[in-house]
């Protein structure tokens, strides 16, 4: 019987992809700077590599349709933005 992915565990991979910095690892470049797309506009096409970087990292994610995974700012009062990373509808709240 061949182990199933599940939605939990894309989840898991995602947020620990989000929760590790860049070059976390020794010798990998695998993580994100999520605070890096708050810096720039999103125009500017970051989000686009950004989204890239995650595929990348989360091999997982190249199944999925590429609608599949968005990345998109919330404003949050008074003045703030706030990142959340959609995966199939999954959210998750990037501060």
């Amino acid at each position: 019987m061949t182990p199933i992915i599940t939605a939990q565990d894309i989840q898991a991979m995602v947020s620990h992809w989000l929760s590790t910095p860049p070059n976390g690892y020794l010798g990998s470049d695998y993580g994100a700077d999520p605070q890096s797309l708050l810096q720039n506009p999103m125009a500017a096409g970051i989000g686009d590599a950004f989204i890239g970087e995650m595929r990348e990292d989360v091999p997982v994610l190249d199944v999925m349709p590429a609608d599949a995974v968005n990345v998109f700012y919330v404003d949050a009062l008074p003045d703030r933005l706030e990142l959340i990373v959609d995966v199939a509808g999954w959210q998750e709240l990037v501060s």
